[in-house]
């Protein structure tokens, strides 16, 4: 299976910070945003990687690639276990890259993937979204996806003032955090949302949704709406929904970032500690 991570959005909730770098490319504690999701799909076994890109994401490409002049200071300075985390990055997978010239939305982003895809079943990882888990979320989709023969897509509970920010499922459980889709919206008002149940940016498809992305209308700001296609898709073929075990992160704004590389600082040991005593204002530094 491959996988696919559309990462071509402006980052306009990140400006200025986002002028000259991508979001994909913000530091999440030590490492980028979209770092964590490349890592989520290698753990899930998957090698064969399509980032979507747009213009000014070059350091995209250049990190996941090989620093021969650092790597050289670094192997001159005998700093091994440096270079070791950065001989890592450049080895994670096979990376392919290729760019969406028009932001035209998630859809076509994901359209933009589909001679790489060919005839294969693929997965779709937002590139701004992270998720941890014991077991890779993408890997809890890929085992429902096998097990029902049926795209599927990960969805969590979102309180009900947020559904006005999400693609948001009506769907009918059929099993333990599994539901059978019977019509998703995408980002519905609060009165009209069918559920609490929010897509959360993991996705399992077979490559017939591609047919179905390209015969998509244009929705609000002349986007084509990954949503929209998926629902195309459910009239004709069932499409399922799974409750992925997992704690997921938004980075869908500064706030947000913030919250994240707080959080997930603290449940590393060699910053828990000082970085409480600090929130508690035990220290002046």
């Amino acid at each position: 299976m491959k996988a696919v991570i559309p990462a071509a959005g402006l980052g306009t909730r990140f400006l200025p910070a986002t002028k000259s770098t991508p979001k994909e490319m913000l530091p999440v504690v030590d490492k980028p945003a979209i770092q964590y999701v490349v890592e989520e799909a290698v753990e899930a076994g998957i090698d064969d990687i399509l980032i979507i890109t747009g213009r000014g994401k070059q350091s995209i490409e250049d990190y996941f690639d090989m620093s021969y002049e650092l790597e050289s200071v670094l192997h001159q300075r005998n700093d091994y276990d440096t270079l070791e985390q950065l001989e890592r990055i450049s080895d994670l997978a096979d990376i392919h890259y290729i760019r969406q010239k028009s932001p035209l939305g998630l859809g076509h982003a994901v359209l933009c993937a589909k001679k790489h895809v060919d005839d294969d079943d693929f997965a779709v990882l937002l590139g701004d979204d992270i998720i941890i888990s014991e077991t890779p979320c993408i890997g809890q989709l890929v085992d429902q996806f096998r097990a029902r023969e049926a795209p599927v897509v990960a969805v969590g509970e979102v309180p009900r003032e947020a559904v006005v920010r999400y693609g948001i499922v009506d769907g009918e459980p059929v099993g333990e955090r599994l539901y059978r889709v019977r019509g998703m919206v995408e980002k519905p008002p609060v009165e009209e949302a069918p559920s609490t149940l929010a897509v959360m940016g993991r996705y399992v498809f077979t490559p017939e949704i591609f047919g179905f992305i390209e015969e998509v209308e244009p929705g609000r700001g002349g986007e084509i709406q990954l949503t929209d296609a998926i629902s195309a898709y459910n009239r004709h073929h069932q499409v399922y929904a799974y409750r992925f075990d997992g704690r997921r992160f938004d980075l869908g704004n500064k706030l947000d970032w913030i919250k994240t590389n707080i959080e997930l600082a603290l449940t590393r040991d060699e910053y828990r500690e000082q970085l409480l005593e600090f929130m508690r204002g035990k220290t002046s530094s």
